[in-house]
């Protein structure tokens, strides 16, 4: 079945309006309703909504693919949205959406509408057709666009007898759209690596091109990206990779690399999948992205408050006094908004959302009270952080306990029995077992890193300052600037002082590395270079990554020591900084003396592309 059976001329807009996401999901819904599509639009949309609670159909790359399947929809449909502005539609890459495809899905829909649908999913993977589409004008193009690109697969045939041949298995709760994109987006990448692989999709029309027992048994390993559960005693004594649907989608190589190298669990049915080494590097993964949710939503409050707190500054650092000589009303505006508002939410958001992270949206609110009273309490930074997990955890536990009440109460566990006891049990802990130690604990920290003796504030700054070139944005770089973000609220800057001019350093380094040593460099390595001088000013430390990512063994080791150097020498000039961010830009609001904590970062970044020259080889 072709995909423009179902998209037709009356279920194509060109212009949608608005940048909201619900906006433009009632554009959508409403041009379905005048089709004749749908009998409902308030049912329709509703179902909509619900499966975007389950996890956000904007799949990134400037695409979003609504979908639901119901018995308001009287026959399978597609409606194709335009938006040239884009659409805030909280895409997996957090970029705006610019091309809708809403589809629409009878509950009695027969296979030949299901497989055109999936077609439809792989068609978008290609950069060729949503360029073609972003540019066309009309109904007509759109149309012809599709049909040119929408041509019949040959049947998959698997090659198990080959090296590096692996299986996976997809699939996404409504069985529409992510399914067959992470299908695709998976085979499309192995074949660009050489390798081999099938790929079982599990949708609405049911599983397709299955498995067989010795295409398992002839894999390296077996990737699940699926939000759904998957029969899986197939794959015992397997290394299996599992993942979300969405990461089938974005990180395909990553998963098809860690396939290849077995760097997986080995599957023992019976829910046991791993033995116990395993197990605890499955344990600090889930760790690691449960606090990376809370310090990825915490960070742009952090970022926005410290640099207009840094700005305040600026009018004198009293200025926002009422009492002082200095006193300016903008001064105080700055700092009410950024100090006493968005730095006031710091800790609650971090603690809500790592406990989002571990229970989804029953475990926010709790998280959330937990993190407000860690920051009244004087627990702060820490006790945020004890709070999202602790606030995760007990609404874990409330689950179970609340497992076997009956059906006819499954409504209110989420509106009544969840925020009750979650916010309750968490509140009473925070309150009587937690704050008062934490509170200890973060009152020394401050108070030994505030009398810290030169040699000992020097080993510091080079601590941090390797840290943040170890892996330019990996888990290591954003540890050491959690520790530096952490800090300000205890009235402690230099080590964030110490963190930016070490962030600074690799980007700025490679700049000045392709300008110095020409002759180490091709063209489009001079060039790229040129952009690294913006990044490193602004303290964008990952625009070096292509560049350690080429050469790791030499590129690495010189930045880190580059910045090393920054970092001690930032520490031992006394140097504070109150904004988390803003490189060049808020140099001159650091306490200590600009010119002396610009010297350490020209100097980091010198050491380092001098470095970077002499270990490399010349391009022959």
């Amino acid at each position: 079945m072709k995909i423009t059976e179902l998209l037709s001329k009356n279920t194509i807009l060109l212009n949608i309006e608005g940048n909201h996401k619900e906006e433009t999901i009632n554009q959508l819904v409403d041009t379905l309703l005048k089709a004749d599509k749908i009998s409902d639009a308030s049912e329709f949309k509703a179902a909509i909504l619900k499966r975007e609670e389950q996890s956000t159909t904007g799949i990134g790359d400037g695409i979003a693919i609504p979908h639901a399947k119901t018995k308001v929809v009287k026959e399978a449909a597609i409606v194709f949205g335009k938006s040239a502005s884009g659409v805030n539609y909280e895409s997996l890459d957090g970029k705006p959406a610019h091309l809708f495809f809403m589809i629409a899905a009878p509950e009695g829909a027969n296979n030949t509408h299901l497989e055109a649908l999936a077609k439809l999913s792989g068609l978008l993977m290609k950069a060729e057709v949503r360029y073609e589409l972003l540019k066309a004008t009309t109904p007509e193009e759109i149309i012809e666009t599709i049909n040119r690109y929408d041509k019949e697969e040959k049947k998959e045939t698997s090659a198990p007898n080959k090296k590096n041949f692996i299986v996976a298995v997809t699939g996404c709760p409504t069985g529409i759209a992510h399914t067959y994109m992470a299908a695709d987006s998976l085979k499309a990448k192995a074949a660009e690596m050489g390798i081999d692989i099938k790929v079982e999709t599990n949708g609405s029309g049911g599983a397709k091109n299955i498995l067989t027992r010795e295409e398992i048994k002839q894999a390296t390993a077996v990737i699940i990206a699926a939000d759904i559960n998957v029969e899986m005693e197939r794959f015992k004594g397997k290394h299996v990779i599992q993942a979300a649907v969405a990461e089938g989608i974005r990180r395909p190589q990553q998963l098809i690399d860690q396939a290849i190298k077995e760097d997986a669990p080995i599957y023992h049915g019976n829910g046991n999948n791993s033995n116990q080494e395993s197990e605890k590097k499955g344990s600090r993964t889930g760790f690691y992205k449960h606090l990376m949710n809370g310090v990825s939503n915490m960070l742009p409050f952090v970022v926005g408050g410290g640099i207009l707190i840094a700005i305040c500054f600026m009018f004198g650092y009293n200025s926002f006094k009422p009492d002082d000589p200095s006193y300016n009303q903008i001064s105080e505006a700055l700092m009410t908004i950024g100090g006493g508002n968005a730095f006031g939410l710091i800790v609650p958001v971090l603690a809500g959302f790592i406990a989002l992270s571990i229970a989804d949206r029953p475990g926010f609110a709790p998280g959330m009270v937990g993190g407000m009273m860690a920051a009244s309490g004087g627990a702060g930074f820490l006790g945020g952080l004890v709070a999202g997990f602790l606030a995760g955890y007990v609404v874990l536990l409330l689950k179970k306990i609340f497992a076997g009440l009956p059906r006819s109460l499954e409504g209110i566990k989420s509106i009544l029995l969840y925020p009750l006891f979650g916010i309750a049990i968490t509140g009473f802990i925070m309150l009587y077992v937690v704050n008062k130690p934490v509170a200890w604990l973060n009152g020394t920290i401050a108070d030994w890193l505030t009398g810290l003796g030169t040699g000992n504030a020097v080993l510091l700054g080079i601590v941090l300052g390797l840290m943040m070139s170890f892996d330019m944005g990996g888990p290591v770089n954003k540890a050491a600037y959690v520790f530096g973000t952490g800090l300000l609220a205890s009235g402690v800057y230099g080590p964030m002082a110490a963190i930016m001019a070490a962030g600074m350093v690799p980007p700025l380094a490679i700049a000045i590395a392709t300008t110095l040593f020409k002759n180490k460099f091709n063209d489009q390595d001079r060039d790229a270079g040129k952009a690294c001088y913006v990044m490193g000013l602004s303290f964008i430390t990952e625009g070096a990554i292509p560049f350690a990512a080429a050469d790791p063994l030499r590129v690495i080791p010189s930045v880190m020591a580059g910045s090393a150097i920054a970092g001690a020498l930032s520490m031992a000039f006394g140097i504070g900084l109150r904004a988390p961010h803003g490189g060049i830009f808020v140099v001159p609001l650091v306490e200590g003396g600009a010119l002396l904590y610009a010297l350490a970062i020209f100097i980091g970044s010198i050491v380092a592309a001098l470095l970077i020259g002499f270990l490399k080889k010349p391009i022959k």
